[in-house]
C-alpha cells in the first residue's frame, strides 16, 4: 500500500545567533511510522513534516501539501503518530477524514489505534464525528442564547437601515435623472432605490 507519513513538532527555541532550534524531534514520530510500514510491507511514497507549527494554526505548509497530494491520489493511506499531531480541531479532523474516505484513502493513527481499514476503526470514526456534531450544536445553542439575551436588552443585529431622502430622489427623477444614475450616486442598488420609492 502506498503510504504518506505525516508528523508535526511545535516546540521551538531561539539559539544565541537568532535561528530557531527544534526542541522536539520529528524523528521520534517518523521512525515508529517507518517501522510500522516496514512491518506491514507498505511503500512510503512521501514524508510530510511541519516543524515549529502550532496544531491550532490554519496554515500548515506540509499538511496543505499532503491534502493537495491526496486529491491527486499520490497515495492510498495516511499514517500519523497521534491524532493531535494531525487535526487542528475535532471539526477539522472529521472533515479531513471524510475527504480522505471520499477519495478512497484510508487513515491510520498509530498510537490511538485508529485504523479506518478495520470495523472498529470505522466505528471509532463515527463516534468522533458524532462528538464533532455535538460540539457544533453546543456552540450554536450558546450563540442563540447570547443573541436572545442581547435582543431582550434592546440590542439590534444586522445592518443598520440605510436612510434615503425619498422626496429628494423624486425631485431628481422629475428633473430627468435615471434611477440607475441616482442609485449609483447614492451608492445603493437600483433595486433598493425602487423599493424605497414604492
Amino acid at each position: 500500500m502506498r503510504t504518506a507519513l505525516y508528523a508535526r513538532v511545535s516546540t521551538t527555541k531561539l539559539n544565541g545567533n537568532g535561528s530557531a532550534e527544534f526542541r522536539q524531534n520529528p524523528e521520534t514520530q517518523l521512525q515508529q511510522l517507518r517501522d510500522y510500514c516496514q512491518h506491514r510491507g507498505w511503500e512510503i511514497t512521501g514524508e510530510y513534516v511541519d516543524r515549529g507549527v502550532s496544531g491550532a494554526k490554519e496554515h500548515r505548509p506540509e499538511l496543505n501539501r499532503l491534502t493537495a497530494d491526496a486529491q491527486q491520489r499520490k497515495f492510498d493511506c495516511v499514517l500519523v503518530w497521534k491524532l493531535d499531531r494531525f487535526g487542528r480541531s475535532l471539526r477539522h479532523l472529521v472533515n479531513a477524514l471524510a475527504e480522505f474516505e471520499a477519495l478512497g484513502i484510508t487513515f491510520i493513527s498509530l498510537t490511538d489505534n485508529l485504523d479506518l481499514t478495520t470495523p472498529s476503526g470505522r466505528l471509532l470514526f463515527q463516534v468522533i464525528a458524532a462528538m464533532a456534531e455535538f460540539e457544533r450544536e453546543l456552540i450554536r445553542e450558546r450563540v442563540q442564547a447570547g443573541m436572545s439575551r442581547a435582543r431582550a436588552e434592546g440590542k439590534r443585529f444586522g445592518t443598520a437601515p440605510y436612510y434615503l431622502d425619498v422626496e429628494r430622489i423624486r425631485e431628481r427623477i422629475a428633473k430627468g435623472e435615471t434611477r440607475t444614475a441616482i442609485a449609483k450616486s447614492l451608492r445603493v442598488s437600483p433595486a433598493l432605490l425602487t423599493k424605497r420609492l414604492k
